[in-house]
């Protein structure tokens, strides 16, 4: 009996051999353009042959969203009693959009921290939330949108409702509106605004973040009759923050992310040189267009796999009717000459 991965191997042989494409070189083509570009490959095991794990992580991607969801909040009794969860691992970031003032928030959100502590060197706080920004987005680049952030996942979830779906294909305008919520609301203003202490004033936390409506205010709002009767104008602007995002989020999919989130914006332009991404293999890309036409974040991933909008959910590795997508973990190094080498080869 034949097995999948045999079948698999003997038609990429007949592929490389149609397409006139030594077997050595075919085997280390795709990364970007399709060039030999000498990736060095992790222990996770996304190199050569890489397909079975690209598949089943995109495949069961929902399971690691909803782990990431619970991992994120696992103190859940505490929405139960109406109190915060004061730990010491509440000084340790979490990767995704999750407010710290939610009462089962097991760590700190990267985006309300660093508002707190942009405004002052002092605090030694500021260096370790900019480093754990930065070191995440190296490693990971958006693969924290699509697989680790609890409100995209909310947002996945939404979309799911059945009823009439928009496309943003047409409002990629609207994309850069994150930059500006990044630069204006978690870095300048912070920076300037902040008091006695030197502590920055929260103000995408403050007036722009759903997140902290529906995993904080609304939970202790609930239990707590103090609580609730202090609320005043901001929740109720913050409440039709998030009402909006609910609803646009059943018509189009993702909407915050692609729009306003500012933790997306810093990922994404990390997405360019994270070591986690994805891999289009030319010798086996038909250019059917079925990738493109899957991406619900309007990336064309042949055209460019390290976009910046692309959250490496791996629709597209499990629609290719050829199997030419995987993600791909690694640098890659030397690419000048090697894609020289390619095309002398060819």
């Amino acid at each position: 009996m034949i097995t999948y991965a045999q079948e698999r191997k003997e038609r990429q042989i007949v592929q490389n051999k149609e397409g006139g494409i030594p077997g050595d070189l075919a085997d280390r083509r795709g990364c970007h353009g399709g060039r030999l570009s000498g990736c060095v490959w992790s222990v996770l095991g996304l190199g050569k042959g890489n397909f079975h794990a690209s598949w089943f992580l995109s495949r069961f991607r929902g399971f690691v969203q909803a782990g990431a969801a619970l991992l994120s909040n696992i103190h859940l009794p505490n929405l139960i009693k109406g109190g915060i969860h004061q730990g010491g691992s509440k000084a340790v970031c979490v990767p995704g959009l999750n407010c710290y003032s939610c009462p089962a928030a097991a760590g700190a959100c990267p985006i309300g921290a660093f508002q707190a502590v942009v405004g002052s060197s002092k605090f030694s706080f500021s260096y370790y939330v900019t480093g754990f920004l930065i070191l995440t987005g190296v490693l990971l680049g958006r693969f924290v949108c699509g697989f680790l952030c609890p409100f995209g996942w909310l947002q996945e979830l939404l979309h799911k409702i059945p009823g009439k779906k928009l496309s943003t294909s047409k409002l990629k305008p609207l994309r850069y509106v994150k930059y500006g919520v990044l630069a204006l609301t978690v870095v300048l203003l912070p920076a300037v605004l902040v008091n006695d202490v030197g502590m920055g004033d929260p103000l995408f936390c403050k007036y722009i973040c759903p997140q902290g409506v529906l995993e904080g205010a609304i939970p202790l709002s609930l239990v707590d009759s103090g609580i609730r009767s202090a609320l005043g104008a901001l929740f109720t602007w913050k409440l039709a923050v998030l009402i909006a995002v609910v609803v646009l989020s059943v018509l189009f999919y993702r909407p915050f992310c692609k729009w306003v989130c500012p933790l997306g914006a810093f990922y994404a332009l990390m997405n360019k040189v994270s070591l986690l991404g994805m891999k289009v293999d030319q010798g086996k890309c038909i250019s059917c267009g079925t990738c493109a036409r899957t991406c619900k974040m309007d990336v064309d991933v042949t055209a460019s796999p390290d976009h910046a909008e692309c959250i490496r959910c791996g629709m597209c590795v499990n629609a290719c009717p050829v199997d030419a997508i995987s993600y791909r973990f690694g640098m890659c190094a030397s690419c000048g000459h090697r894609a020289a080498e390619a095309d002398r080869l060819e």
